[in-house]
């Protein structure tokens, strides 16, 4: 599944131990990283905030994934070293081609990480209870 799909998944649900028991089943480096990139406050992002222009894959046909594309966070997190000694178009480009690769809903998953909005129906007990330790402030 798509990382909007387990977002969505877990908004469906209506109990906290289900939310839990979905993100658990889905455990997986990118929506951790998704999940506390959103969340933590020690995780300042380097791109401006907002929606930045690009244009969105179709639906059908989209070549990139988050599950391997969240790899490239360390070039978008401030204090890293890749970070630090990119160039500010150049970052804003990089992230602007994942915006374009990924699917057009996981797009918008990663603008909202960005903006620091927290996930629909996810709150800071349901990730402490799935994921223990993630969020670190």
């Amino acid at each position: 599944m798509d990382i909007f799909e387990i977002l969505r998944k877990v908004d469906k649900q209506r109990h906290k131990a289900d939310k839990v028991k979905v993100l658990k089943e889905n455990e997986t480096w990118a929506l951790k990283d998704i999940i506390r990139g959103s969340m933590d406050s020690n995780v300042k992002w380097k791109l401006p905030g907002g929606t930045p222009p690009y244009t969105p894959c179709e639906e059908h046909n989209y070549p990139a994934s988050l599950h391997r594309e969240h790899k490239q966070f360390i070039y978008f997190v401030q204090g890293q070293k890749k970070c630090e000694s990119l160039p500010a178009y150049k970052r804003e480009k990089l992230f602007l081609g994942m915006l374009e690769g990924v699917h057009p809903q996981d797009a918008l998953v990663l603008i909202d990480m960005v903006n620091k909005e927290t996930p629909p129906g996810i709150s800071r007990p349901i990730v402490e209870e799935a994921f223990p330790g993630l969020l670190t402030d």
